[in-house]
C-alpha cells in the first residue's frame, strides 16, 4: 500500500464505490445530446460544483478522517499553528495593518482557520485581534458551518464582520491561503496521437451505459499555447491535464487582496517535471473513502476529482497579475523552516499532554514531513505590493533539498 495526496492507494481494495448522482448523470447526458461531447473541464466542473448535487456543493466531511481524503489541517492542528507564524511574519512585514484580511479558498470544515487562530492565541500574537477571516467555498451552507465552528470556538469576532456584508475590497491588505484547492480546479485532458495534440472529450456510450472519452481537435488553442509556453513536447501516446482556470482564480484572488501574500499548498510540480515521462499517463485521480483510483466516470458527484498542479503555470499567471514569487519549496522544508520544531517542543512540554495525544501528535508530524505522504507537497508563496527584500521563514534560502527527518525531537 502506498499513500497519495493524503489517502491510501491500495490496488487490492475492492469495496464498491458510491452510486452516481442520477440528477448529475442526466444533466450531463442532456448537455451531450444537445451540444455534443463535453470537455473534461466541463464534466469535472459539474461533477464537483453543481449547486445541490456536485461533490463540493454537498459533502461536509470530504477532507476528514471519516471522509474521502485527509488534508494536513485535519490531520493535526499543529499544521495550522505553523501557518499562523507565517501569517504573523507577513503581517509584520506589512507594518501590522488592522484589519489584516485572511482569505482561504476551499476552507472546508474550517479546521485550518481554527488552528491558525488558536496558534496566534498560543503565541500571544496581536494579529489575533487584527485578523479578519473570509472563507471561500462553493456552498453557502459550508460557509455557515465554518461560521458556527469558529463562533463555538470563541473566534466569532474574526469572521462575523466580513460575512455580515459587503466589505470594500479596495486597498485591502492581508493574505490568501489555498491548501489543496488548485488541484480541484477543472482541467482539460489531452494526448499526443500521430504527432498531433488531441483533446479528450466526454461522451455517452449507450451500449455500455456509461460515460466514456473520445478524442477530437482541441476545444481551444490555449491548450497547445500553454504547453509551448512551457517548452513542453508530449511524447507520442502521452496524456496530460492542462488547467486553464488558474488565471481566473488569480483574478479573483487579486481582487480580494491588493497588498500582501498568497500561500499555495498542493501536490504538483513545475511543468518540466509534471509533463515528464514518469507521468506519461497524466495525473488525474479520483478519491473516495480514503482511497485513490483512476476512473472519473463512476460515483459522479460522490467522489473527488483532482489533478496535479502545474506550478510553472501558477507562477507565470501570477507574474502577469503583479505578483512575484517569494519562494517555492516542499511542505516538509517549509514546515521545519517556519517553526514546526519549536511549536512541537512547546506542545511536548505541556503537562496536560497525555500519552494518546502525544502519540497522535508524533504520528501526525511524521506524516506531515514524510515525502511519501504529505511532505512532498509544494508550498508556493507569492507577494504583491510587498518589499522586494522581504523574506518569510520556510520558503526562502539556498536550494530546495528536502530534509530527511528521523523523527520529531
Amino acid at each position: 500500500m502506498t499513500y497519495e495526496a493524503g489517502v491510501r492507494r491500495d490496488p487490492s481494495d475492492r469495496r464498491p464505490l458510491p452510486e452516481s448522482d442520477p440528477v448529475l448523470v442526466e444533466q450531463l447526458r442532456a448537455e451531450i445530446a444537445t451540444g455534443g461531447p463535453l470537455t473534461f473541464a466541463r464534466f469535472m466542473e459539474v461533477a464537483l460544483t453543481e449547486p445541490g448535487h456536485g461533490y463540493y456543493a454537498i459533502a461536509t466531511d470530504r477532507q476528514t478522517r471519516s471522509g474521502d481524503f485527509l488534508t494536513a489541517p485535519e490531520l493535526h492542528p499543529i499544521f495550522g499553528a505553523v501557518v499562523a507564524r507565517t501569517l504573523e511574519e507577513a503581517w509584520r512585514i506589512l507594518d501590522r495593518p488592522d484589519p489584516f484580511h485572511l482569505v482561504e479558498y476551499g476552507a472546508g470544515t474550517g479546521a485550518l482557520a481554527e488552528a491558525i487562530l488558536r496558534g496566534l492565541e498560543a503565541d500571544r500574537s496581536d494579529l489575533r485581534v487584527a485578523l479578519r477571516y473570509e472563507p471561500v467555498e462553493v456552498s453557502a451552507v459550508h460557509v455557515e458551518l465554518i461560521r458556527d465552528r469558529l463562533s463555538t470556538a470563541g473566534f466569532g469576532d474574526a469572521i462575523a464582520s466580513v460575512l455580515a456584508g459587503g466589505t470594500d475590497r479596495r486597498a485591502r491588505m492581508g493574505a490568501i491561503v489555498a491548501n489543496e484547492f488548485l488541484d480541484a480546479l477543472p482541467v482539460h485532458r489531452v494526448e499526443m496521437a500521430g504527432g498531433e495534440l488531441r483533446e479528450l472529450f466526454v461522451t455517452w456510450d449507450e451500449g455500455a451505459g456509461r460515460f466514456a472519452e473520445v478524442a477530437h481537435e482541441p476545444s481551444t488553442p490555449a491548450l497547445a499555447e500553454r504547453l509551448v509556453a512551457e517548452g513542453i513536447e508530449l511524447a507520442e501516446g502521452a496524456r496530460a491535464e492542462v488547467g486553464l482556470e488558474i488565471g481566473p482564480w488569480l483574478d479573483d484572488a487579486t481582487s480580494r487582496i491588493e497588498r500582501g501574500y498568497a500561500v499555495v499548498i498542493d501536490y504538483g510540480r513545475p511543468a518540466a517535471e509534471l509533463y515528464g515521462p514518469d507521468r506519461a499517463g497524466g495525473t488525474l485521480r479520483a478519491y473516495s473513502g480514503q482511497r485513490a483510483h483512476d476512473d472519473p466516470f463512476v460515483a459522479i458527484g460522490r467522489q473527488d476529482l483532482t489533478a496535479h498542479v502545474d506550478f510553472s503555470a501558477v507562477e507565470r499567471a501570477a507574474t502577469e497579475r503583479g505578483w512575484r514569487t517569494v519562494g517555492l519549496t516542499s511542505q516538509a522544508r517549509y514546515l521545519l523552516g517556519a517553526g514546526l520544531e519549536e511549536i512541537l517542543r512547546g506542545r511536548q512540554a505541556d503537562p496536560g499532554l497525555d500519552a494518546p495525544a502525544y502519540l497522535a501528535l508524533r504520528a501526525s508530524v511524521m506524516r506531515l514531513l514524510d515525502p511519501r505522504a504529505l511532505g512532498d507537497f509544494r508550498v508556493l508563496v507569492l507577494g504583491r505590493g510587498v518589499p522586494a527584500d522581504a523574506v518569510l521563514g520556510g520558503v526562502t534560502g539556498p536550494g530546495d533539498a528536502d530534509p530527511t527527518p528521523s523523527g520529531p525531537p
